[in-house]
């Protein structure tokens, strides 16, 4: 992206300090326009004869006037927030809802039910509220305050007033009829633009999420062995007294690199490995958000080219057309707004987040 380039180029007028550098740049609407604050916390275990899982204490302070109350404190498990990104996806196919955590993330480096999992899951599942919540149609979602709001029983009853099968079914084939008729023959230059941008970030996303990965690997096998030398350079000292002196002085300093080096592995895993995994999901997303698009487009275009080919029906079929030209219209229009607050929010995060790396690195040498 050329405003990134413009960013890392050795011009006089950039800042040195990557913070002041940062502070250049504004995210989204100030705190004092928000009008809906969300805390996920003090996550429980809960164990059943059936299964064993966690649930988390959801807060919602609102000066909304269509809330009933200004608080809310709700318990929610993550089949509950799997429910609601489903209902965000159902009812607004052509906008970038936000990823979830894996049922399984960070697989390797963590144990289920750990407390680093579970505090890695909260993080997520906080920043997943957030992000609805700052968004300008997300944000009013029935389904999303519901969540926030609804008792445990509740949202249960809601739940079982989805769509029924029958209804399911028929979405499902219509989006599989949809998906088989081949290339959009009529989709605008931007939305292709959209899909070459999405395909390379998806690789370079990737890329950098297993760069990350075997960086963190490799940093704590260094501090694994570091570890081991303190004790040792101690030891050696009671039975050299010439250079007792010196051989603690070793010990001390192997010390403090590694608690230098579990610093800097800290800021790896609650900052940049959770980021570049969330991008790898959003990349998922939205290629899925452009297929959507593509589909409603594709059926526009079977549409105009039945009439073409019809002698009758022609009132009907035209009508058809209009609702279909009405909706495609409104997803092309729905899309590109969140495009670009998507792409302002992604570079935010990876420009942050790296210049936080990077800080984290100079105060590792430092030290």
């Amino acid at each position: 992206d050329a405003s990134l380039a413009e960013v890392n180029s050795f011009s006089p007028s950039v800042p040195i300090s990557p913070s002041s550098m940062i502070n250049q740049y504004k995210f989204e609407d100030g705190p004092e326009l928000r009008d809906l604050f969300i805390t996920v916390d003090d996550p429980e275990s809960h164990i059943t004869a059936i299964e064993t899982f966690i649930t988390y204490r959801v807060v919602t302070k609102t000066t909304r006037s269509e809330f009933d109350s200004s608080e809310y404190e709700v318990r929610r498990r993550y089949q509950d927030f799997l429910w609601l990104k489903s209902k965000l996806e159902e009812a607004h196919p052509t906008l970038i809802i936000p990823p979830l955590p894996e049922k399984f993330i960070m697989k390797g480096m963590v144990e289920r039910f750990s407390d680093e999992f579970i505090e890695t899951r909260r993080k997520a599942l906080h920043k997943f509220l957030n992000r609805i919540a700052d968004h300008p149609t997300l944000t009013f979602n029935e389904d999303f305050k519901i969540f926030l709001t609804a008792q445990a029983w509740e949202l249960s009853s809601h739940k079982k007033q989805g769509p029924g099968f029958l209804s399911r079914m028929g979405q499902t084939v219509r989006a599989v009829a949809s998906s088989v008729r081949g290339a959009v023959k009529n989709r605008p230059e931007m939305f292709t633009e959209m899909n070459n941008y999405m395909e390379t970030f998806s690789q370079k996303i990737n890329l950098l999420d297993r760069i990350a990965h075997r960086i963190y690997k490799e940093e704590r096998e260094y501090f694994n062995e570091m570890k081991e030398y303190g004790p040792i350079h101690t030891l050696w000292s009671a039975s050299e007294e010439d250079i007792a002196e010196s051989l603690r002085g070793v010990a001390g300093c192997i010390d403090r690199c590694c608690r230098a080096a579990e610093r800097r592995m800290a800021g790896l895993s609650e900052h940049l490995l959770p980021l570049l995994h969330e991008y790898v999901l959003y990349s998922e997303i939205l290629m899925g958000v452009l297929k959507r698009r593509d589909q409603i487009q594709g059926e526009l275009d079977s549409k105009v080219d039945a009439l073409a080919n019809k002698k009758t029906e022609k009132d009907l079929f035209s009508e058809e057309i209009g609702k279909l030209e009405d909706k495609v219209e409104r997803a092309n229009n729905a899309l590109k707004a969140d495009w670009d607050r998507w792409k302002q929010n992604m570079q935010w995060d990876m420009r942050s987040t790296f210049t936080s790396v990077a800080e984290n690195n100079l105060r590792y040498y430092e030290e």
